[in-house]
């Protein structure tokens, strides 16, 4: 079934294109291509087969917000998705994503401020539940379930196992509930394909009703653990501050309401790396052990106290 989607998919994506520009120059590439997901681009389109397993009407309302927001998500260049070999299909415009070679370049500044005014967007109605904290969990499980006896897992799920149940997804997170993206990272921005034109944020599958705190949470992390320089950091937090983002105090010290979110993030990310790793029979690489040694430190650092 993945050989024939594939093709099928490419074709689907081609006749995206040509209906936007019948002088379609037909580049063709295959951007994503895994056992759940799968993304393909011919020009100026790009088609997106999501997991069998996706909750089809929670995806279309999902959808369906992206295009409600244009300046904030990436429009959608059909109102709802399609299916495809047992897998519902969603179509976009192509963007440039951020170079990954180019640090130094990275949005965050304009990343703080999308994020900023998607948390400031009124909640729209039977929106589903962001989806940051149950991905979170399932990728925990895994780890438990296919390597607990590799020596990385322990510290990976002590760490876990500390965190209060709302960060878990086992309770309704404190605080009020805003419209998050539930999965933020460079990769989730691309900039329109026009000089100099806007970014926006991309991949709606967890987009949802939650905890906003959740959204700063990767950047949080990676900044705890020494993967994200301090100055890029402070750029993001400040623009997202100063764009009147509601999940961090406007001034003072952010940490009593990121440390949680920030540890989740953390155990989730080193739990994938130490799956992955013990799949492949390899060693864990340095930045997977900065992961593992940072997870191993929480039990010895209790969590920041959640701000009154």
């Amino acid at each position: 079934m993945t050989e024939d989607l594939l093709p099928a998919l490419a074709a689907r994506a081609a006749a995206a294109a040509h209906a936007r520009d019948p002088a379609c120059p037909c580049t063709a590439a295959t951007l994503v291509h895994r056992e759940d997901t799968t993304v393909v681009r011919h020009a100026a389109a790009v088609a997106k087969a999501h997991p069998a397993e996706t909750d089809t009407a929670e995806l279309a309302v999902r959808t369906a917000v992206a295009a409600r927001l244009p300046g904030i998500l990436l429009p959608p260049l059909t109102p709802s998705p399609a299916e495809l070999h047992g897998r519902p299909v969603t179509y976009w415009p192509y963007g440039t994503p951020v170079d990954p070679d180019d640090p130094d370049a990275a949005p965050w500044e304009e990343a703080g401020v999308l994020l900023a005014r998607l948390h400031r967007t009124p909640l729209p109605e039977a929106v589903p539940p962001m989806r940051g904290p149950e991905k979170a969990a399932r990728a925990v499980a895994l780890l438990g379930d296919l390597a607990p006896r590799h020596p990385a897992a322990a510290p990976v799920l002590d760490a876990w196992a500390g965190l209060p149940p709302w960060a878990r997804g086992e309770a309704p997170a404190p605080g009020p509930v805003r419209l998050c993206h539930g999965d933020f990272h460079l990769g989730q921005l691309i900039r329109d394909r026009a000089p100099g034109g806007p970014w926006l944020l991309i991949d709606v599958d967890d987009l949802g009703a939650g905890p906003p705190v959740w959204d700063l949470a990767r950047p949080a992390a990676w900044y705890a653990v020494g993967m994200l320089d301090p100055d890029a950091w402070h750029l993001f937090l400040t623009a997202y501050r100063a764009a009147g983002g509601p999940a961090v105090p406007p001034d003072g010290d952010p940490w009593p309401v990121l440390d949680v979110p920030a540890r989740a993030l953390t155990a989730q990310t080193a739990a994938r790396t130490v799956t992955k790793a013990a799949a492949a029979g390899r060693p864990l690489d340095e930045v997977e052990e900065w992961l593992v040694d940072a997870c191993a430190r929480m039990r010895s650092v209790p969590a920041a106290a959640p701000a009154d």
